[in-house]
């Protein structure tokens, strides 16, 4: 993994209870996003919400507008956009604009939505919606390449659709396709040669579908004449981390119960863990979190190595279990300890640093010599009483003595 350079990111719904100001949850998320584009973080996703009053983002394209402005390098993308709730039309115009305002750095995620309370609400039916993404990606990915589209189905109509903007990215700006556990995402990404978002991947049932979905993403490929790319590959996880695995328990204290409470009593996303016992010990011995130190974050990402046969991005899921402080501290430790290890950041630092260490007497054999040819100059040109008695101590030159 370190020889690919593996990146890192964070998937941000969010998850913001409802005893805070929403409007300070909202620029918190903001400066999260700032703050990962500090410390070098490569990628952030934005979720699309419209019920349950945790995930406050309703617009995934508003909030990459803004924050794009704030920060430099870091890519921005929509985690994800929910297909079914869109024109098609004008989701790929609004994804086409943000591809040039954020100068190619924006990314699209897609989905079919993750709250049925959404869809209730629109009187889309819960049970279509994977098949309206489905239809959906198909012109979108269509429409973004430059194509112009005509389609009739029962909830959208194109008619000699076609983007008026050429993409600033091209061919067009990178596509994912979210997935859990079932392999709509996967067969969608395959068939389209686009990329896969794994979401749930350390939850039981998504982490021992990695494997099983990366294979129908490239049968897919493979039977619709694409291709898919293990560097397009993102696994989503959450992660606490600390100077001490004792600290890092103590700070998710902050926030982890509000956070079980909305994904047992609302959302439809199989997050939590079951009830009883000590809930930190059960995320952790799942393997569904990572709350600990810098290594055991690597231990997790080893570990979705090993189990998903290699992935381009993991991302953090950003849960706001512990206070704002603690929070920047463990992303910093990510960024400090952990990116690291996996990006071969420091590979010439310690050949280095071992080429030293191994010549070591050579180095200082040849610095004495040099410094002992000075001082020997010096001593014929001025005579040795006006070298310091530690200098000729230093070089084996002891000053003679008075009777001397």
């Amino acid at each position: 993994m370190s020889r690919s350079k593996l990146r890192f990111g964070a998937f941000i719904a969010p998850f913001h209870p409802l005893d805070e100001n929403p409007t300070l949850a909202l620029e918190r998320d903001l400066d999260l996003v700032v703050h990962m584009d500090k410390l070098g973080y490569d990628e952030a996703w934005i979720g699309e919400h419209h019920s349950a009053g945790y995930e406050l983002i309703a617009s995934p394209e508003l909030f990459i507008a803004t924050v794009a402005e704030r920060t430099r390098s870091i890519r921005l993308g929509t985690g994800v956009s929910s297909l079914p709730y869109h024109h098609p039309l004008m989701l790929a115009d609004r994804i086409n604009q943000l591809d040039h305002i954020t100068r190619g750095r924006v990314m699209f995620g897609v989905g079919p939505g993750a709250l049925p309370s959404d869809a209730f609400m629109m009187g889309i039916e819960v049970a279509k919606q994977r098949d309206m993404m489905d239809e959906a990606l198909d012109v979108l990915v269509r429409l973004l390449r430059g194509e112009t589209v005509s389609h009739k189905a029962d909830w959208f109509t194109l008619d000699n659709a076609r983007l008026q903007l050429t993409p600033y990215t091209r061919p067009h700006v990178e596509i994912a396709v979210a997935s859990q556990v079932s392999p709509t995402g996967a067969r969608a990404a395959g068939k389209h040669g686009l990329g896969l978002l794994s979401i749930g991947a350390t939850s039981a049932g998504g982490f021992n579908a990695l494997a099983s979905n990366w294979a129908i993403a490239e049968e897919m490929a493979k039977s619709n004449g694409a291709s898919v790319d293990r560097s397009a590959w993102r696994l989503v996880g959450p992660v606490h981390i600390a100077e001490t695995r004792e600290k890092a328990r103590e700070n998710v204290r902050f926030g982890l119960e509000k956070w079980l409470f909305y994904f047992r009593e609302v959302a439809a996303l199989p997050l939590a863990t079951e009830e009883g016992g000590d809930p930190v010990d059960r995320l952790i011995e799942s393997g569904m979190a990572v709350i600990g130190t810098p290594d055991d974050a690597i231990a997790q990402i080893e570990r979705l190595e090993k189990q998903s046969g290699g992935f381009g991005a993991f991302l953090q899921l950003a849960h706001n279990w512990a206070d704002w402080q603690a929070t920047q501290r463990s992303y910093e430790l990510m960024a400090r300890y952990v990116f690291p290890k996996f990006q071969g950041s420091n590979d010439n630092r310690v050949a280095s640093l071992d080429w030293a260490r191994t010549n070591r007497e050579t180095f200082i054999g040849q610095a004495m010599v040099a410094v002992g040819t000075r001082v020997a100059q010096h001593i014929q040109e001025k005579g040795a009483d006006k070298i310091a008695p530690e200098i000729l101590a230093a070089m084996g030159m002891a000053p003679k003595s008075a009777a001397e």
